[in-house]
């Protein structure tokens, strides 16, 4: 299962939450995860001692109660919450941070963390960050783009022309998040995010030129860091077995499940003289047309209805 440790949840969170690292230095490769099968918002919360949170929050409730527990009170308590499992604790609120519970976290190697930030401010963020840390994900090949702000996976075999379609669409102003390897991630139940590689991130290789770096020769707008998956533009050859198998009006819509999440997939025979990046607009114009209720097949067979009606309505009144 995915996870992240406390020291990489610091080093990328410490600038915005401005957390101070106050003890537990020990505990740096603290593993934080959803491997006992709760959600990622369970995994952030205040100081419960029954259910522990992984990253257990201090906010003035919390730091109130346990600074007017007397000593002896007070250790029973931490006793209980450090023989459970959590990761780190952080004092929200600018709170002093009590003494006890820096030498309980100190012993038990659980870092130790504080923040000037407000306690439901600091939690969101958090729940945020883990939830994308620890979606559940995958590795597909192809080349996923930014269409008419729709995130399009394009796929087939090797040597289908992926990559210079992809360099076509961009040259009409869409936006490449990544070529060749694309790192899908699943942050809700039905939304996959697509990604790209930190080492091919700005490159799309293209035979014949080789690996271009888009940024570069394109511009700051030709890329794209992220973007979610909506529909998949699948590449096949237009061979006679494809094009009999072929939908022609495609009253079936075709789909992909990725990860649990199903995906709007529309497949395009490849051959000499068709304009691919025509396609793949006019399929991407057309998804957004469905998605707002418009159906272009629908409409096409029910005015063909319309019209045998009133053929037979004719034929019956002559």
């Amino acid at each position: 299962m995915p996870s992240v440790t406390v020291r990489k949840l610091y080093q990328e969170n410490q600038q915005k939450l401005n957390l101070s690292w106050v003890a537990g230095t020990a505990g740096a490769d603290n593993i934080i995860g959803n491997d006992d099968q709760r959600p990622t918002l369970a995994l952030v919360g205040h100081l419960n001692f029954i259910h522990p949170n992984r990253v257990q929050v201090l906010g003035l409730a919390e730091v109130s109660y346990l600074d007017r527990l007397e000593q002896s009170a007070a250790k029973t308590a931490l006793d209980q919450l450090f023989h459970k499992t959590m990761s780190v604790v952080i004092v929200a609120n600018g709170q002093a941070v009590p003494k006890l519970l820096r030498d309980y976290c100190h012993t038990h190697n659980v870092p130790l963390m504080s923040t000037p930030l407000e306690s439901p401010y600091l939690m969101d963020v958090l729940r945020i960050y883990l939830a994308r840390a620890l979606a559940v994900s995958t590795v597909l090949h192809g080349v996923f783009l930014d269409v008419l702000e729709i995130g399009v996976l394009i796929m087939g075999d090797s040597a289908m022309g992926k990559s210079e379609l992809a360099l076509d669409l961009i040259s009409r102003g869409h936006g490449l998040v990544a070529d060749d390897a694309v790192e899908l991630y699943r942050i809700g139940p039905e939304t996959l995010e697509g990604r790209c590689p930190p080492l091919l991130r700005d490159f799309l290789e293209v035979r014949g030129l080789g690996i271009l770096n888009i940024r570069t020769i394109f511009g700051e707008t030709a890329v794209r860091p992220k973007k979610v998956l909506k529909l998949i533009i699948h590449l096949v050859k237009a061979n006679d077995q494809a094009m009999q198998a072929l939908d022609r009006l495609n009253i079936q819509s075709e789909t992909q499940d990725i990860l649990g999440v199903t995906v709007r997939k529309v497949v395009l025979p490849v051959a000499a003289g068709r304009n691919l990046a025509v396609l793949v607009e006019a399929a991407v114009r057309n998804y957004i047309l469905q998605l707002r209720g418009i159906d272009s097949t629908r409409e096409f067979i029910e005015r063909h209805t319309n019209f045998l009606r009133e053929q037979e309505h004719a034929a019956d009144s002559d």
